[in-house]
């Protein structure tokens, strides 16, 4: 085994279907040297880097994939090879690995195997949301995903806006593209006229939409169809 490890990586993935001018350009010259990947998907983890570097031969690199049924045992297997030297890099899908991204349980698991953590600058599609919002930066609550079923949303929402309200806190959540719609009419009907509600839609792509209200003024807009759209929603009361 080598004395001196490897590091793990934290690559940034563009948000959407564009090139890669948003990476920052340093990042060519250290995935070139690294030998190991731990990824979501093979398919678009090669796509991304050979955009990202055309000099990566893709047929030398190791990549393991995420699965829901792993075990931390599993999480260890694919550090191995850091503990024998080489360095290893851990791509979302898109975005930021680690933040609302099953490789957070990579990064903790690396933590206690003694591997150093090196995150990388890139697009992380809530804290752009946040920026452009204007609202709270000070204090704000990420909720991942509310409840699908739609009989259970409205009440989920009111909790949030009192939480706002009393904290002066901004809360982010996300929704499951295909619902997006369905989603903003239910917050539009169940929310306090006054809540200020956000919008950020296709964040970073030619289509991007980024739009805060209050709801009072939500209900006066025509809105654009945002189906299968990625989308980040943001309240504050």
């Amino acid at each position: 085994m080598s004395e001196k490890k490897g590091k793990l990586y934290l690559v940034p993935v563009p948000l959407g279907d564009t090139d890669t001018t948003e990476i920052p350009i340093n990042l060519k010259s250290i995935l070139i040297e690294i030998p190991n990947f731990i990824v979501e998907r093979g398919k678009t983890a090669r796509q991304f880097l050979k955009k990202m570097n055309p000099a990566i031969v893709l047929q030398q690199l190791i990549m393991d994939e995420i699965a829901e049924d792993q075990t931390k045992k599993d999480w260890m297997n694919m550090l191995q090879p850091a503990l024998e030297g080489k360095n290893i890099g851990l791509l979302s899908e898109a975005g930021c690995p680690g933040v609302a991204d099953p490789g957070a349980k990579i990064v903790a698991t690396a933590y206690q195997m003694g591997i150093e953590v090196v995150p990388m600058v890139g697009p992380s599609s809530l804290l752009l949301a946040l920026m452009a919002s204007g609202m709270n930066g000070q204090k704000f609550c990420f909720h991942g995903y509310l409840p699908a079923k739609s009989n259970e949303l409205p009440k989920e929402l009111k909790k949030l806006e009192m939480e706002s309200q009393k904290n002066n806190q901004t809360q982010i959540f996300i929704e499951t593209p295909y619902r997006n719609n369905n989603f903003i009419e239910i917050a539009l009907n169940t929310l306090l006229p006054t809540t200020k509600f956000c919008v950020a839609c296709d964040l970073t792509l030619p289509s991007q939409y980024i739009l805060t209200l209050s709801i009072a003024e939500w209900r006066k807009q025509t809105l654009p169809n945002f189906h299968k759209r990625p989308t980040v929603f943001l309240l504050l009361a």
